[in-house]
């Protein structure tokens, strides 16, 4: 039987509290369903500069981080490109890591319904990157509809803590104003998400 492999194009390790609680390493995977204007990680793009690992090899990998994890109630954020594309391999990773370390996903949500449904027990915690909730700003910016992600936003909410859920929200240059992210937050909050990270991306 073939071994499950993914392609991984950046390992980060000790970075604190900023993908999820304590001392984690975050692994970003190639591919992503969406086409961001001003996207940070474009290498997810192009799958010929990343490497194939299985679940045991990045296992290996970053098991040397193993106390930081414990100690701080850290772990592994999977990101991107779009973590919930990698269904097998994150299901095998965590029965590899067991349930010691928080397993994370930095998502767009724009992903099968299916995917979200085979990973919500898995993992731990979500976050969320909705680029704004108004269709067309959102359709204009990454290029897909928005209908998707907020129907899997809207059933994990439903179906787990909604404390595990961070949403982040940007001021996007040229795209949508302040008054639009305020009606962002508004409708997330409404939603039931209480943790919403609102920010401004520099653009250079």
């Amino acid at each position: 039987m073939p071994q499950t492999q993914s392609k991984i194009f950046g390992i980060s390790r000790h970075r604190l509290t900023t993908d999820g609680e304590g001392v984690t390493t975050l692994v970003a995977f190639t591919g992503c369903p969406l086409r961001c204007k001003y996207c940070l990680n474009k290498a997810s793009w192009e799958p010929e500069k990343a490497r194939r690992y299985t679940p045991e090899q990045l296992f290996e990998e970053v098991k040397i981080d193993q106390l930081y994890f414990l100690a701080t109630h850290g772990g592994v954020t999977f990101g991107g490109g779009e973590p919930l594309l990698q269904v097998d391999f994150i299901k095998e990773f965590r029965a590899l890591c067991g349930q010691q370390w928080q397993i994370l996903a930095e998502t767009s949500l724009n992903v099968p319904f299916g995917n979200v449904q085979a990973l919500d027990a898995v993992l731990d915690g979500y976050i969320v990157d909705i680029k704004d909730f108004n269709p067309k700003i959102y359709l204009a910016y990454t290029g897909k509809e928005i209908d998707l992600a907020l129907k899997n936003l809207e059933w994990i909410l439903l179906h787990g803590d909604p404390k595990r859920v961070k949403v982040r929200v940007p001021h996007i240059p040229e795209f949508n104003t302040d008054g639009d992210v305020s009606k962002s937050v508004e409708s997330l909050k409404a939603m039931g998400v209480t943790d919403i990270d609102e920010f401004h991306y520099i653009i250079r």
